[in-house]
């Protein structure tokens, strides 16, 4: 199975605690004004990728605290996410996403990939709630949430990052 990405950070200190492979997927339906990642917007842009050849280079990789998902919009290629995460068992997870928990939750097609992640960083980027006090949010609105627990507990389970 094939994904299309923007690109691929290997050692990323910046996408979720701890070293990790970030994944840019590349296209994004929502198109949040002053976006940090406007050039992941289009769905034609970018390059495909075997998402075994992805999995490969995070499993030679014995420095790795985990993997991110972002964007562009990972729920946009959910299939092709799905299918790496289930390459990566037994990896951190953590996904970006413009689509809250609840969107998310309530679409069917949206449950595989959302049960595979560790912890979704939710939310549309709002430029007037912009905030530098978050190492990993770009937005007050944003939450870092627990999916775990949140399918536990049945609502948005949020932890600090």
């Amino acid at each position: 199975m094939q994904i299309r990405i923007a690109g691929l950070v290997k050692n990323s200190i910046v996408d979720g605690p701890g070293i990790r492979f970030a994944i840019f997927g590349q296209g994004c339906p929502l198109k949040c004004p002053d976006c940090h990642n406007p050039d992941t917007h289009d769905f034609f842009g970018g390059e495909l990728m075997n998402i075994a050849d992805i999995a490969a280079q995070i499993k030679s990789d014995g420095l790795l605290d985990g993997v991110t998902f972002t964007g562009g919009e990972p729920f946009a290629q959910v299939e092709a996410f799905t299918a790496l995460a289930d390459l990566l068992d037994g990896y951190n997870i953590i996904c970006y996403s413009g689509y809250s928990f609840e969107e998310l939750q309530a679409n069917e097609q949206m449950l595989p990939l959302l049960r595979k992640i560790d912890i979704l960083v939710d939310g549309r980027f709002e430029n007037t709630l912009k905030t530098y006090d978050s190492r990993f949010k770009g937005s007050k609105n944003q939450r870092a949430i627990d999916i775990k627990e949140s399918f536990k507990s049945g609502k948005a389970s949020e932890i600090t990052l």
